[in-house]
């Protein structure tokens, strides 16, 4: 089996789909890599380093396409919508490839791949279930974003996040918001913590209070009832729009007495909830941050625009894209592990599983010419009947 390493082509993405130690335990496994020159530079690994594990390294685009069998990256499809064109014409029939497809967001992206004849697995639709736990790519860059998001409010934020007693007088902490406590939240209320700050978390799901508790946040309680708010698999199920305008007035007035808020929550291929308006924004005091870890997907806040910054009478908003990618050297490794995992168990002879195993069934979305994923074929008649 022969595993390409293509060069990410989406503008500003600076990881590696695999680093040079897992290329060499893919070696000595007997799997045949062949790397694009470069692909791992933004990320700290030069192609020496790559032909010391045991890959080879290639100028050539195309010939990566043409040879491997698997090819690994971190955007495809709709995750690389204009740059990733380009490489649906070096797609053969048969050939596998795996990474982020985002294939929600623009079904049509998978029909054109599924026309190729190409077999397609979308690593952000794996299932939450503990033998998947080594393959979690989307957990291991979630991790990534929640730390960076803290690091760049930080940076942000016209005050220290740690109290101080100085000669000068004593320095309160900052006051932090964490809204959401997946692993991206979690993350963010640990490094918070860390640099001294004092947390507060919310999250629909009531379960997640001990988790945000445990890590020295206190878990704030809006009052609202929220049975049945967890989806499978630990996700956030959408609620109706009243609980959602119930959810904001009562935020806001946690919101107005905060210097940040860092916004996560999520709901898996639906658009972000609005959480925070324009008017709780405005309740902050000038020079509060807010950043918006949805922005990708509409935003958290009403005055979010993704890959921008926007100031609010004196608040700023950031609304950052590809969090992980501002990290490229860790998210690299943790990605390439998570996804020389999923080649192991999903693949491992270049071609699915075909035992009807629940991974390969929740994440493979086109195989023989067809798009096979039943809520992206359900999502593709939606589009077909709206139009």
């Amino acid at each position: 089996m022969i595993v390409g390493v293509p060069r990410e082509t989406f503008p500003g993405e600076q990881r590696v789909s695999l680093v040079p130690g897992i290329v060499q335990q893919l070696r000595k496994k007997g799997v045949d890599v062949l790397v694009e020159s470069g692909a791992g530079a933004a990320a700290c690994f030069s192609d020496s380093e790559y032909e010391a594990a045991g890959a080879r390294v290639t100028v050539d685009r195309d010939e990566v396409f043409r040879c491997a069998d698997v090819i690994v990256c971190v955007r495809y499809g709709a995750a690389n919508p204009q740059a990733g064109r380009a490489d649906l014409a070096r797609m053969r029939p048969n050939q596998v490839i795996m990474g982020f497809g985002d294939p929600f967001a623009v079904p049509s992206a998978v029909r054109e791949i599924a026309e190729r004849g190409v077999t397609a697995f979308a690593l952000e639709l794996l299932p939450r279930i503990t033998r998947a736990q080594g393959m979690d790519a989307l957990s291991s860059q979630a991790t990534i974003a929640g730390y960076k998001a803290v690091i760049l409010v930080a940076d942000a934020l016209p005050r220290m996040f740690p109290m101080l007693m100085t000669a000068a007088g004593t320095i309160a902490p900052a006051r932090v918001l964490v809204v959401g406590a997946g692993v991206a939240g979690l993350q963010a209320i640990a490094t918070a913590r860390r640099l001294g700050a004092v947390v507060e978390a919310y999250d629909i799901r009531a379960e997640v209070k001990e988790q945000i508790e445990s890590l020295g946040a206190k878990f704030v309680d809006l009052g609202l009832a929220t049975s049945g708010a967890e989806a499978g698999g630990g996700y956030a199920r959408a609620m109706d729009e009243d609980f959602y305008r119930r959810q904001r007035e009562a935020l806001a007035k946690v919101v107005a007495r905060c210097d940040a808020v860092i916004t996560t929550a999520a709901v898996p291929g639906k658009r972000a909830p609005l959480l925070v308006t324009a008017e709780a924004v405005r309740s902050m005091a000038p020079g509060s941050v807010i950043i918006d870890l949805a922005a990708e997907r509409g935003g958290n806040c009403e005055l979010t625009r993704p890959g921008q910054t926007v100031v609010e009478e004196g608040v700023r908003i950031l609304g950052p894209v590809n969090l992980p990618s501002m990290v490229p050297c860790h998210a690299s490794q943790m990605y390439a592990k998570n996804l020389a995992e999923f080649l192991r168990h999903a693949a491992p002879d270049g071609q699915p599983r075909s035992d009807g195993d629940e991974i390969v069934r929740e994440t493979l979305i086109t195989q023989g010419g067809q798009v096979v994923h039943a809520r992206v074929v359900e999502a593709l008649a939606r589009g077909a009947s709206s139009s």
